[in-house]
């Protein structure tokens, strides 16, 4: 991959990783409830979606995915519902306290819970998939081996999302860190439950 190639495709990714987005909500709502252990764990599964893309991207099955609407249709739906039933949860379910917010993450639960949760964020939202079916070719050059350029792309992509993902969660953290022992905590993850409600809507509304 040419430096310039290189240079592009990491200005590309980030504003794309800097754009709010469910995994932005969903990381950051880990992080007002379970504290920056929950944010990393719902990071790695976020992270680690990015690892079945890019290997279905290498396989061809995203291009043979983006043939079939009904396919793109499912997992749409799929992603949506999984999107509010994580919102609602957030809404209905007992506000973790001080505990949820402490550095040390101790009210955290199973993080392979989390991670997973995470995972299933990234893999139900067709877009993802798209874009990156959409944006990788663009950058793929027949002078270079196909899967160094994409692990290549897979690192930056890795590395620029988990940053990204964990500098808004510290942004969370500090947040809910300064305003512990007061209800605004609650309703501070009442808000990312109902914004993960919102983009889940969003979703379902969406045709593409």
């Amino acid at each position: 991959m040419a430096l310039q190639t290189f240079l592009l495709y990491l200005a590309a990714w980030t504003l794309v990783a800097l754009s709010p987005g469910p995994a932005v909500m969903f990381v950051m709502s880990q992080t007002a409830r379970h504290g920056m252990r929950g944010a990393v764990a719902g990071t790695v599964g976020i992270v680690f979606g990015h690892i079945v893309c890019f290997s279905a991207v290498a396989f061809g099955l995203a291009a043979v995915l983006a043939k079939f609407n009904g396919a793109i249709t499912a997992i749409r739906i799929v992603g949506a519902l999984y999107l509010m039933y994580l919102g609602a949860k957030m809404l209905l379910s007992k506000p973790r306290g001080e505990a949820a917010i402490a550095a040390n993450g101790a009210a955290t639960p199973a993080r392979h819970g989390i991670a997973l949760q995470g995972l299933a964020v990234q893999l139900t939202n067709p877009k993802n998939l798209l874009f990156v079916l959409a944006l990788l070719p663009q950058f793929i050059s027949p002078d270079y081996p196909l899967l160094l350029q994409l692990s290549i792309m897979l690192a930056v992509t890795m590395l620029i999302d988990g940053a990204v993902l964990l500098a808004y969660a510290q942004i969370a953290a500090r947040g809910a860190r300064a305003l512990k022992g007061s209800r605004v905590v609650a309703w501070l993850e009442r808000i990312f439950g109902a914004a993960l409600i919102f983009f889940g809507l969003k979703l379902l509304a969406s045709h593409k």
